[in-house]
Formats: C-alpha cells, structure tokens, sequence
C-alpha cells in the first residue's frame, strides 16, 4: 500500500484507509490527544519545549526537600484542572476501535487517566498515573484526591486562597502535568505530609525525567507491537525516546506508521502518513460512520 507521507487534501480518507488496511493495530498516543479536554500540550510545532522551568526530574525530586515542596504546591494548584478533565473525541474514537477489535495494544504517554474514562481496556500508562500517589519508601498506593485533602488540610492559607479565588487557573498559569507554575519564593513555607504508613517520601505514581519507564511495561507494550499489523501514533511528537523507540521497532519489524501531530515529530523519515490536524478532527469519522461507531 503506498501511502503519501504528508496529509493530502482529503486526510480523513487517507487516515481511514489506512486505518481500514490493517486490522490491528498498535496505538500509541501523547498530549495532543489530550488538548481538546483542556490539558496543556508541552511542545510547539516545532517540537521544542514550551515550559519557562525545566521539568522535575527525579534526583531533584528526591535529593532536595524545596523541590518537592515547590513540587506539590504547583500541584495543589493545578490538580483541580487535571481532575475535572474529560475524554474528547480523539479518546472516544479509540475507545470505539477497541470496542470493534481494531486495536492490538494502546499505549499513552499520557497520565491523565482519560482513555480509561473513555472506555478503553487494558490501557498501558507507559509513564504512569497522576491520580495515584506511590510511597518510596513502602510502595504503598493511594488516591490523588486522598493525598491533595492532606495537602489542603496542612496548608490552610493554600486552601484558603482557591477557596477565595474559586479556580486554579487564577492563581497560576496550568501546565501539562496536573501542576501550575509558581514562583519557588510562594513555595518556601509549604508543607508536604509524608507516608502515613511509613513516614517515606510520598511522589506521584508517573515516570519524572530522569527516570526510567518500568522494563516490564516496555516489555509488555512491544509485545503487542509485535502482533500488530501497523501503528497508528496520535497527538506525540516522539521527541522522547519513550515513545521514540516504538517507532524504531515498527521500522525494524516492517510495520508502517501513521501519525497524526500538529508539528514536527522525531519520527517524521519514518512516517507512511502523516495527518497534520487536532487528533479529535482527524478522527471524526471513526464516530460520524454508523458501521464504526456501533
């Protein structure tokens, strides 16, 4: 099948026809399949970084005590937004593939959860969940929620300011990760609860820079790559080699790639089609057929 490289005039129908020539197929998607449900992306068209500060990485995070408190301050401002998120059409038109058998493996670099809130099954978070808190000391498990209700019940003048201004978004600018952005001089008196079970340090249950993603979930991902007739990547620019890799094994193994991204990916030389529109508009038709949507 010879398929353009860039998305001609009628991208649906290319995007459909490749969809339609190979029934399984492996999903891997990244924050542009998350925009239209009011999640920042984090890199522009170009596919460099957007974010003023440079990303938490795990060393940080571990090794100095004002990291993490200028850590959980941003993300008791911005968990609110991240939380009341909800899947768009982009989520709901995989979620309606998977249903009909047409998806072999969905793997998201995304933390937000809403592929699941969508109706997709067995979803691999290749880097995580922000609705769940991981002790590193005893690995116990808990809820965000749980863990943002100890965060507001130690910082009264925290709770007290979204109280009075009703919303996050007035306090901070949001940022992609469920945090905001914050200056580290409005974070120097913030208090962050340890472990309840053990006294550890208590981090969100993603992947931070720096970080390695779980072998075992890399492992069980190219597993499915491997069954699967081609890949379909939505909203990533596969700047990372996290999801880079899995473009370079569908290469490896002969499997084409399709993309849809607003801008440059690190996988562009590789690409037998790529869609550059929203993810929610380039799969439309997935939700518009009477035949796919049932």
């Amino acid at each position: 099948m010879d398929l353009p490289r860039a998305a001609g005039p009628i991208p649906s129908v290319l995007l459909s026809r490749f969809i339609d020539s190979y029934p399984r197929l492996f999903v891997l998607t990244g924050a542009g399949c998350s925009t239209e449900s009011g999640i920042p992306d984090y890199r522009d068209a170009e596919g460099n970084w957007k974010r003023s500060a440079q990303p938490m990485t795990l060393q940080a995070f571990m090794g100095d005590e004002r990291a993490r408190r200028h850590y959980w301050a941003r993300s008791l401002v911005g968990w609110p937004r991240l939380a009341a998120a909800r899947p768009n059409d982009a989520h709901r038109a995989l979620a309606h593939l998977q249903q009909q058998g047409r998806i072999e493996g969905l793997v998201t670099q995304n933390v937000d959860g809403l592929h699941q809130a969508a109706g997709s099954r067995d979803v691999i978070d290749l880097h995580g969940r922000l609705d769940r808190v991981r002790c590193m000391g005893c690995e116990r498990r808990s809820e965000r929620l749980e863990h943002q209700h100890s965060l507001l019940r130690q910082n009264p003048p925290w709770a007290a300011r979204l109280s009075q201004r009703a919303g996050q978004a007035e306090l901070a600018r949001q940022q992609p990760d469920g945090d905001a952005e914050l200056s580290a001089s409005e974070t120097g008196d913030f208090v962050v609860p340890a472990c309840r079970h053990c006294g550890g340090i208590l981090k969100p249950d993603v992947v931070f820079f720096g970080e390695n993603v779980p072998p075992a979930r890399v492992a069980t991902a190219s597993e499915h790559l491997q069954r699967a007739d081609a890949v379909l990547v939505v909203g990533s620019s596969l700047m990372l080699y996290s999801g880079y890799r899995f473009a370079q094994q569908a290469t490896q193994l002969g499997k084409p790639i399709a993309a849809i991204n607003l801008g440059r990916t690190r996988a562009d030389g590789l690409l037998a089609l790529k869609i550059a529109r929203p993810c929610a508009a380039a799969l439309a038709f997935v939700l518009e057929s009477p035949q796919r949507a049932a």
